[in-house]
């Protein structure tokens, strides 16, 4: 019997290699052994049943609205922004859920990002409302959307007006200058505690 890697798994199936081990974990579908290494191993047997249930039950895909704010003081505005994206989908009629994010739009490692790229790899997001296009990425929009494409997944943008090149430059600025500000600052603090623990040491054994 053939055996395929959770890498090559994943890929023939059209899902993320995180999928699989979250799958894994929640009993969905477990490898068909794992190696004294840690390594998961499928069957054909495995693929041929996944490929025939899904052949057979057409799973109905969801609609996911994506709602962000770059920082923690902008929480009150982040509720606003749910609320305007939730008033925009019960207009249309949509059955939907949330997804949410505190973070940087140039971060590509936040939580309700990842959870949303999960989904969409695991081919179960119909489309993405956001109320404005810089809400999903600042840099990288276009590579997200080819993303969303091979998935068949659609982005539905409430707001589509449109901004200068002036305008997106200094948003692009602020949001570098804000991130690198925030790096800088925790190695100044960090190094700062290492100086004070450094002098307290000094001070006890004096």
């Amino acid at each position: 019997m053939k055996y395929y890697s959770i890498g090559e798994f994943a890929k023939i199936i059209k899902v993320s290699e995180q999928t699989l081990r979250n799958w894994d974990k929640k009993g969905t579908l477990k490898p068909h052994h794992t190696t004294e290494y840690g390594k998961r191993f499928y069957s054909q047997e495995q693929l041929n049943n996944y490929i025939g249930i899904k052949t057979h039950i057409k799973q109905p895909k969801k609609i996911i609205g994506y709602c962000r704010v770059s920082s923690n003081k902008q929480k009150d505005d982040l509720e606003r922004q749910i609320e305007n994206v939730k008033t925009y989908m019960y207009a249309k009629g949509y059955q939907f859920e949330i997804i949410s994010d505190i973070g940087s739009g140039i971060n590509y490692n936040k939580k309700g990002l990842l959870e949303l790229l999960d989904l969409i790899q695991s081919n179960q997001v119909e489309k993405i409302i956001v109320l404005y296009k810089d809400r999903l990425l600042r840099f990288g929009y276009e590579l997200f959307e080819n993303t969303c494409k091979y998935y068949n997944t659609q982005i539905e943008i409430i707001d589509n007006t449109e901004k200068t090149d002036e305008q997106e430059l200094v948003e692009d600025l602020i949001q570098i200058v804000t991130v690198c500000s925030c790096r800088l600052q925790g190695k100044r603090a960090r190094k700062t505690k290492k100086i004070i623990k450094e002098l307290l040491e000094d001070d006890k054994s004096s």
